[in-house]
């Protein structure tokens, strides 16, 4: 998959940024943009943050048979990884010419540079010697990779260290970091690449070109150099001529970055050294700011707890008390009780019951035994039969029984509780 390309607007636009010094994150033409190092639990292991780019750096080493041009002297191998993680532009398993690059100019940079002791790497003359693997890998793309390439690179290996060893004749014993501890790499100086960005032919210089920037400009010129001011190393890409001057223009700005980087990473090593001295927590997880969108954090209210009871004692005292006691619960119906108060509660009543016209004294005798019938509802045959004779001696009678609703009277006139068709109405005369 290929990256989206710039379209002739932005190029346009960028281009005459450049020419008025200015720059898409608000830099000027020589800044650099913040570097942030971090290193993991085990040595060796680091990680360089260069704005947006993101870069890991491994160390390991193990035990290998030398060359035999040079029998005395350690290996250096160098292996950068560009993953599709990092830029949809990196294709998996296929070297393209960035990674080519890289791996050129690290080389050139950390190994022919003799930056390292690779003869304090050797175990045995000709037989054993450590083989010191560097693996880079590029987790975000935001531009100048080789930069944040071999700041991780020599951090990495200024913060490795190799197993202890010792040789008796031909054989070779190596000792785990409990029984002796790790020993550091012998590091004579640091060289770091510092890229430079050419726009319109020349005319225009940036320090640490980002992605955008990278994009539109005609060329790259990258000087590695150390502290002591000594160049390592000088590349040029892009096919642009440029003049001494601007050579010795650039290097003098490298040389005041270099230093500054440098000293970020001895301050850097020098910190993780005194946590794990000390025996404070220490890698990537302790590096990573303690924000948590779950947690809400509340200031501490104090609370004075010295006169609490005679605060206590005032507002008991302040209370009213109830003048009047609480009447007791009315039993309504079956069922149904009020407490205080206001209109009777006629839940669970027959809505018959309300409707009905004013009673009579006759009418008023028989309703004393609408309740009585309600007391044999559910019981046997015999039990309602008892009921009717008895409610016919008072001439009217009204019985609930199962849902079964009747009237009866011995007068002509006839009283129809309710005309639900699902109910079953029978009138007996």
């Amino acid at each position: 998959m290929r990256d989206t390309p710039l379209s002739n607007c932005e190029k346009h636009f960028l281009l005459k940024a450049i020419q008025e010094k200015k720059r898409l994150d608000g830099r000027q033409t020589y800044d650099y943009r913040n570097i942030k190092i971090t290193f993991g639990t085990d040595y060796g292991c680091c990680i360089v943050e260069l704005g947006k780019t993101r870069v890991l750096s491994q160390v390991s080493c193990e035990l290998v048979s030398p060359k035999d041009s040079r029998p005395t002297e350690g290996i250096m191998f160098f292996n950068v990884e560009l993953s599709p993680m990092a830029s949809p532009a990196f294709e998996p398993n296929r070297q393209s010419e960035l990674l080519v690059t890289l791996n050129r100019q690290l080389e050139r940079c950390l190994r022919n540079s003799k930056c390292i002791d690779t003869e304090s790497l050797c175990v045995i003359s000709g037989e054993k010697v450590w083989q010191i693997r560097v693996d880079v890998h590029v987790l975000n793309h935001d531009g100048n990779l080789l930069d944040a390439a071999s700041i991780a690179a020599i951090s990495a290996l200024s913060h490795f260290r190799r197993p202890d060893v010792s040789a008796q004749g031909q054989d070779v014993t190596v000792y785990s970091p409990e029984e002796r501890d790790p020993i550091p790499l012998s590091i004579y100086h640091m060289p770091i690449c510092v890229g430079f960005a050419f726009f319109l032919q020349g005319s225009y210089l940036l320090v640490d070109p980002c992605e955008r920037e990278e994009r539109v400009m005609d060329g790259l010129l990258v000087i590695a150099m150390n502290k002591h001011r000594e160049i390592c190393s000088i590349q040029s890409s892009g096919g642009i001529m440029l003049l001494k001057d601007q050579v010795l223009r650039c290097s003098k700005i490298a040389s005041v970055k270099v230093s500054e980087i440098t000293e970020l990473i001895n301050k850097a090593l020098g910190n993780d050294k005194k946590v794990r001295k000390e025996g404070g927590k220490f890698g990537f997880a302790e590096s990573m700011p303690k924000v948590r969108i779950t947690t809400l954090k509340r200031d501490e209210a104090p609370v004075e707890m010295t006169d609490v009871d005679e605060t206590a004692d005032d507002i008991l005292n302040g209370t009213e008390t109830a003048t009047e006691p609480v009447s007791s619960p009315v039993l309504c119906a079956t069922g149904t009780a009020q407490v205080g108060e206001g209109l009777l509660n006629s839940w669970g009543l027959e809505e018959e019951e309300e409707d009905e016209p004013p009673m009579t004294e006759d009418r008023k005798t028989g309703s004393t035994f609408c309740g009585f019938l309600q007391i044999y509802k559910g019981y046997s045959v015999g039990a309602f039969w008892l009921c009717v004779i008895v409610a016919f001696s008072v001439e009217i009678f009204v019985i609930n029984i199962y849902d079964l609703k009747c009237v009866c009277t011995l007068a002509d006139d006839v009283t129809v509780i309710s005309d639900s068709e699902e109910e079953e109405v029978v009138i007996l005369n």
